[in-house]
């Protein structure tokens, strides 16, 4: 991989990070609501979590694979 790459996933790495921060602070706020709609609160948190696993693929690539 090199150093090019590198850099673009750890900028997509972030964007991904500040996506899933914006959207925890938007369930709250809707949370916090009255009257919040069910069902956006929900695609949401469907949405947080896709969030979080393209976070987590993203932090294994750039995680070097150590055979012990």
């Amino acid at each position: 991989m090199t150093q090019i790459d590198v850099a673009e996933l750890k900028a997509q790495l972030e964007r991904l990070r500040q996506e899933h921060r914006d959207l925890d602070a938007a369930i709250a706020a809707l949370q916090v609501a009255p009257g919040a709609d069910i069902i956006q609160v929900q695609r949401l948190k469907k949405r947080k979590l896709l969030l979080r696993d393209r976070i987590s693929h993203l932090e294994d690539q750039l995680t070097p694979d150590i055979i012990a």
